[in-house]
């Protein structure tokens, strides 16, 4: 893996918030991954509203977006917007990729990919640790999560607080 690639995957995941149990990146994020503004991704998903079925983008409230300028200094620039954000989940950002066409958007849809199969493959390591009695199995699954200790630690919150 190129050093390039490294870095991608490291801007990816330290976007990722955990929403209601829900892994999501902002709409402002994803346009920074995608290579646009964020109206753009904003007048994507408007003008295509049967591409995105409930669940593909969640919009935030008031408090909600409150909750995210308070917590993540990127998104003090919201504080005072008058239009909510909006979370993209997993299936959101794929199909927002097929209306985004780009080289910058193609390749931030697979390391989108790589990222949420990375982060499902942490958090089934972590539930097996906690299902499994068997000490081998406990030891094997906890060198697999150890390879994650890289990730930033809000990640691996997440993760957690979706059990």
């Amino acid at each position: 893996m190129t050093e390039a690639k490294i870095t991608k995957f490291e801007t990816l995941e330290s976007k990722l918030i955990n929403y209601s149990g829900t892994i999501v990146i902002i709409d402002r994020d994803v346009a920074e991954l995608f290579g646009v503004e964020t109206k753009e991704v904003n007048k994507a998903v408007k003008n295509n509203p049967d591409k995105f079925p409930n669940g593909y983008i969640l919009e935030l409230t008031k408090a909600e977006k409150n909750e995210l300028v308070k917590n993540f200094h990127r998104f003090s620039s919201l504080k005072h917007s008058t239009v909510p954000p909006k979370a993209f989940t997993e299936k959101g950002l794929y199909m927002l990729a097929t209306i985004l066409k780009s080289e910058v958007a193609t390749e931030a849809t697979l390391q989108i990919i790589e990222t949420f199969a990375k982060v499902k493959e942490l958090s089934r390591n972590i539930n097996g640790i906690m299902k499994t009695t068997d000490e081998a199995v406990q030891k094997d699954l906890g060198k697999r999560v150890f390879a994650f200790s890289k990730m930033d630690e809000r990640l691996l919150e997440a993760i957690r607080s979706l059990k």
